[in-house]
């Protein structure tokens, strides 16, 4: 009698929704410690449970056009303006009036945390992607560096005869966004056969409306766990939006880590039968490698620039012609500073995780690559 009495005085102050919002969070919080301590339950939850909870999110937001993340962001001010107008006079009244409202504003932050770890956080924690694709991780030479390049080299100049160039040389995709989801899907579909720990999703991605203002950001795409939608900027060069658009669906599909989601998108892409996002993939993981590659050795370098594709180079200095305009601005340190401290929350280096695609790119073209070829 005593607890359904405490229970009642509990509920006089805080809202029934907010205290099944609180349990669930706490219940979600001991999975998420467990998680960091376990890679293999977390491999397990994201594997078997989180999918779930994308999956539903992801269907349930695929059918409308328009990105539910994006449209939730712009309204956020709309709905400041109310809490402030309609809500905040009457938590004044009382004492328990205050405290209910905001248990229940706290309420929402937590129930954002509880889909947090339901759908996205164990993946962070589980086991690398190399030890899921069976590529044995190891330290890297610049011999190895240089030639994984000159493969994405042969792959990139075999392929560009096959591609519509603009006469500034930036490329032209041939098709819709709908369909390149659609023909990115079916690829993602095809590897899932390959691989047990991705799931087959009939979902794509959504275009961001406000995609040159987010260029401003540098931010060309994003996976919001909230809504299970792989939203994708659409300012950006055509031959860059299939491979970020299958970086955000490795996310969509539990792929979490920066560097991992990047090298699954080159897979997807090279899995793909379409040509031209063959190409954006090949194009994209042999950028990543030139950085590196310059740092190495800028003599070697020079040398092997000229035996890329007149196009390809072409495609990049266009890039870099378009990018001049969004490079330095404070919405790019902004956005880029939080990044970096999210990242680093959940383990990993931060932001220069992205280009730490290149160790397993190199290893996987060197061991795994060549010895399929030559097994042919």
């Amino acid at each position: 009698m005593n607890k359904r009495k405490a229970l009642t005085k509990i509920r006089e102050w805080v809202p029934t929704p907010a205290l099944i919002i609180y349990a669930l969070t706490i219940l979600c919080a001991a999975s998420h410690i467990v998680g960091i301590l376990s890679p293999s339950y977390a491999d397990f939850f994201n594997i078997r449970i989180s999918t779930i909870f994308r999956g539903t999110l992801g269907y349930l937001t695929c059918w409308f056009p328009f990105s539910f993340a994006e449209t939730f962001l712009l309204f956020m001010p709309v709905a400041l303006v109310a809490v402030i107008v309609f809500i905040v006079p009457r938590a004044s009244v009382s004492g328990r009036a205050t405290v209910r409202y905001v248990t229940s504003l706290l309420s929402i932050i937590a129930l954002l945390y509880s889909v947090f770890v339901l759908t996205f956080a164990h993946g962070y924690r589980g086991t690398s992607l190399a030890e899921k694709l069976g590529i044995e991780e190891r330290s890297i030479t610049v011999d190895e560096l240089y030639e994984a390049a000159e493969i994405l080299t042969e792959k990139v100049n075999g392929i560009t005869g096959e591609i519509t160039f603009k006469p500034d040389s930036s490329s032209i995709m041939p098709y819709s966004y709908r369909e390149m989801s659609d023909k990115l899907v079916d690829a993602y579909n095809s590897l899932a056969d390959k691989y047990d720990f991705i799931p087959k999703l009939h979902i794509g991605v959504k275009q961001i409306m406000l995609s040159e203002p987010m260029t401003y950001t540098h931010i060309s795409g994003v996976y919001t766990f909230y809504t299970g939608e792989a939203n994708i900027n659409t300012n950006f060069p055509d031959y860059t939006v299939p491979y970020t658009a299958a970086h955000e669906l490795s996310h969509q599909r539990g792929i979490t880590r920066e560097d991992e989601a990047n090298f699954m998108a080159f897979l997807v892409c090279m899995e793909s039968d379409d040509p031209y996002i063959r190409y954006s993939g090949y194009q994209s993981l042999l950028e990543y490698l030139m950085s590196d590659m310059y740092k190495a050795d800028k003599s070697r370098y020079s040398q092997w620039l000229v035996t890329l594709d007149a196009e390809a180079r072409g495609e990049m200095a266009a890039y870099n012609e378009f990018f001049k305009k969004y490079e330095k601005n404070v919405a790019a340190k902004v956005s880029g500073k939080v990044n970096d401290v999210y990242l680093k929350s959940q383990g990993t280096q931060g932001s220069v995780s992205y280009k730490l695609v290149t160790n397993l790119a190199v290893i996987y073209l060197l061991d795994v690559y060549n010895s399929q070829q030559a097994n042919r």
